[in-house]
């Protein structure tokens, strides 16, 4: 019964983001009701593995006990410290200490914002006060890369490159620019990742001098493309761009929201290169999912302009809650346990799972198996050879994601028919062998879809 009147409430008052609104209220609502380790349970009692780790951000794992200690015992000393007026909390302090020292080269400056699309849309107002503090204001034109994604927030979802985001909210802006995805599995030149590398670096040039190189501001990659579908660029291509941006004296911009915390293996995916950004935005990771936070990191030369250009007036941009001190206490705990163990067994955990897909390339849906660590995804094809899609009338994004579910599996089933992999680091062996049986299950049941069966007749 209580389930029940959840659903009528949920259809009634709950919108849920990106979802069909008309679609929502005809499927009705699943009821989460608790989770441990990888395990989440439904309001009826089944039991899933979460192969996404909520939406890519639970790295730890669910129902640390110390996670939830931080968070009381910082309600309960100090709930709310705002760090305008020059005041801040000792918990934000020191995670921002912490942090910097944990980050690529001289990313010694964070600031704190609530999640990964306030932290891009704080990284596009600094990037415009840095010109302009420069002396250069004409410098306020913005690349990013098709598939990529940068939040859903007004501007950011301009650099954002993926449909949904943009249709029906007038976005991109006429200075948001975007150059081809490196996608070694549909690339133009072929899956050698030297010609992938140079295909990148020719359209970024392209596109710069296209627009004025004296116009560009700055360039936005993920290291991995997450909702593009997990898309793993060649060894070597964002080093290769971001070396090409500090040609053009553009600031490089690294969005680590997912990549970052353990989910490729190490603490930050930017030093598997060796690269250090101008501005790392982070969030999801950050605190596990377990309360909201995001963060930019900013190199030092760049807060240097900005704060040398403001002198004594104050740099216009903050939030309510940035900074916030229970965010930060649950932070310090969350990468204490990333340190303490978590890191190494996502590691271990990260080469099970991909071993494990990989072992499910001869099935006759799977066109392509990649990934890095615990983030990975597998792409359904009707036809390997010509690597033909699943047919839009097989509804992957719903039917698969389904079976998944019925077979105790929550996954991301994008709608070309990629499925997302993006587990908690605390797996187990055991987990790791229930995700890539119950994927195969669902892979044959996929194969007896109607629909499914005819484009490949």
């Amino acid at each position: 019964m209580l389930a029940n009147s959840l659903i009528e409430l949920d259809r009634a008052h709950l919108i849920h983001p990106v979802s069909s609104y008309r679609g929502h209220e005809a499927l009705g609502v699943r009821v989460l009701k608790s989770a441990k380790g990888a395990t989440v349970t439904d309001a009826s009692g089944r039991q899933l593995i979460d192969g996404f780790a909520g939406l890519w951000c639970v790295n730890a794992g669910y129902g640390h006990d110390s996670i939830v200690e931080a968070a009381a015992r910082q309600m309960r000393e100090l709930p709310y410290a705002t760090a305008y007026f020059d005041l801040g909390s000792e918990p934000a302090i020191r995670l921002a200490s912490e942090l910097a020292e944990r980050a690529p080269g001289d990313l010694n400056h964070v600031y704190f914002t609530l999640g990964g699309s306030d932290a891009v849309d704080s990284t596009i107002r600094f990037v415009r006060y840095y010109w302009n503090a420069r002396g250069e204001p004409k410098r306020d034109q913005f690349i990013s890369i098709e598939q990529g994604y940068h939040g859903s927030s007004v501007v950011g979802a301009g650099l954002t490159a993926l449909p949904a985001f943009h249709a029906g909210f007038g976005i991109p802006f006429e200075w948001q620019h975007k150059i081809p995805s490196p996608y070694p599995y549909r690339n133009p030149v072929g899956e050698d990742g030297n010609a992938i590398i140079a295909a990148s670096l020719a359209a970024l040039k392209a596109k710069i001098e296209e627009i004025g190189p004296e116009r560009v501001a700055a360039f936005y990659a993920e290291p991995i493309q997450g909702s593009g579908g997990v898309i793993v660029p060649p060894k070597g291509w964002i080093k290769a761009m971001r070396e090409l941006c500090r040609e053009y004296d553009i600031l490089f911009i690294a969005d680590e929201v997912i990549t970052g915390f353990g989910r490729t293996g190490p603490l930050f995916a930017c030093t598997d290169e060796d690269i250090v950004p101008d501005f790392m935005t982070t969030a999801k990771g950050l605190t596990s999912g377990y309360v909201p936070m995001g963060a930019v990191f900013m190199a030092d030369h760049v807060y240097n302009v900005i704060a040398d250009g403001a002198g004594a007036s104050a740099v216009g941009h903050g939030y309510t809650y940035s900074a916030h001190p229970v965010s930060a206490a649950v932070a310090l705990e969350v990468l204490k346990l990333y340190e303490d163990g978590l890191l190494e067994n996502g590691i271990k955990a990260g080469a099970r799972l991909m071993a494990g897909l990989e072992g499910l390339s001869d099935h006759p849906l799977v066109g392509d198996v990649r990934g890095r660590g615990m983030l990975a995804a597998i792409e359904l094809v009707v036809d390997k050879e010509k690597k033909i899609p699943l047919p839009a009338s097989a509804v992957p994004a719903r039917r698969v994601f389904d079976r998944a579910w019925d077979n105790g599996l929550i996954i991301r089933a994008f709608a070309n028919g990629v499925l997302g992999y993006a587990p908690p680091l605390c797996c187990t062996g055991d987990d790791i062998d229930a995700i890539i049986e119950r994927t195969r299950r669902t892979l044959d049941q996929t194969l007896d879809d109607p629909d499914v069966r005819q484009a490949l007749a």
